[in-house]
C-alpha cells in the first residue's frame, strides 16, 4: 500500500501543489480566482434596473388604484340601483292600493265608517302608508296647479282672484315630490 505524501518539496509553496482532484488545492486561491474572474455589472446598469423596477412598481400601483376606483363605483352604482329597485317596489304596490283608498274614503263620505272595527282597520290602513310616504292631495282652496291637478270643470266665481280648486272630486297622491295620481277637481276660475 502506498501513501501519498501531502508535503511539499523544500522551497515549493504548499498552495501550489495539486491536490487528489488535480487544481489548485488551497481553497481559498479558488474562489479569488472566481472573483477576480468574474463580470461585475457596471453602476449604469445597476442604476437602470432599479430605475426599470420602480417604473414597474409604480405601474402596478396605479392599475391597483384603477381597479379599486372602478371597485368603489361598482359598489355605488348597486347600492343607487338597489335603492331605485326598492323605491319602485313602494311605488308599485302604493299605487295598487290607491283604488282600496279610494273605496275607504267613499265609505266614509257616505259615513259607513263612523265607528266599528272597519273604522279602524282603514285607520291603520291609511297610517301604514303613510310610514311609506303616501299623502293625500285633497286641499280645496289652494291656487290650481296642473302639475297635481286634473281639472274636470270649470265654475266661474266672483269670490276667487285666480284659478284656484273649489273641489275635490277624487283625491289625489304623490310620495314625496313624485305624484302617483293627480286630484281631480273642479276649478273655480275668477269672472
Amino acid at each position: 500500500m502506498s501513501t501519498e505524501d501531502n508535503t511539499a518539496a523544500p522551497g515549493e509553496d504548499p498552495r501550489d501543489s495539486a491536490g487528489p482532484a488535480g487544481g489548485a488545492a488551497d481553497p481559498l486561491a479558488q474562489v479569488e480566482d472566481i472573483l477576480n474572474n468574474a463580470d461585475v455589472p457596471a453602476e449604469d446598469s445597476v442604476t437602470q434596473g432599479v430605475a426599470a423596477g420602480e417604473q414597474q412598481a409604480a405601474e402596478l400601483k396605479n392599475d391597483l388604484l384603477r381597479l379599486q376606483a372602478e371597485y368603489v363605483n361598482y359598489r355605488k352604482r348597486v347600492e343607487r340601483d338597489r335603492a331605485v329597485a326598492g323605491e319602485s317596489a313602494v311605488v308599485g304596490v302604493l299605487n295598487s292600493l290607491l283604488p282600496v283608498l279610494d273605496d275607504v274614503e267613499a265609505a266614509r263620505t257616505h259615513g259607513d265608517l263612523a265607528d266599528g272595527p272597519f273604522a279602524a282597520i282603514a285607520l291603520k290602513l291609511e297610517a301604514a302608508l303613510q310610514t311609506y310616504g303616501l299623502e293625500a292631495i285633497k286641499e280645496t282652496g289652494v291656487p290650481f296647479d296642473p302639475t297635481i291637478h286634473e281639472a274636470l270643470m270649470q265654475q266661474p266665481s266672483a269670490e276667487v282672484q285666480e284659478d284656484s280648486v273649489s273641489q275635490v272630486l277624487r283625491a289625489g297622491y304623490r310620495k314625496g315630490e313624485r305624484v302617483l295620481r293627480a286630484a281631480q277637481v273642479i276649478v273655480a276660475v275668477p269672472e
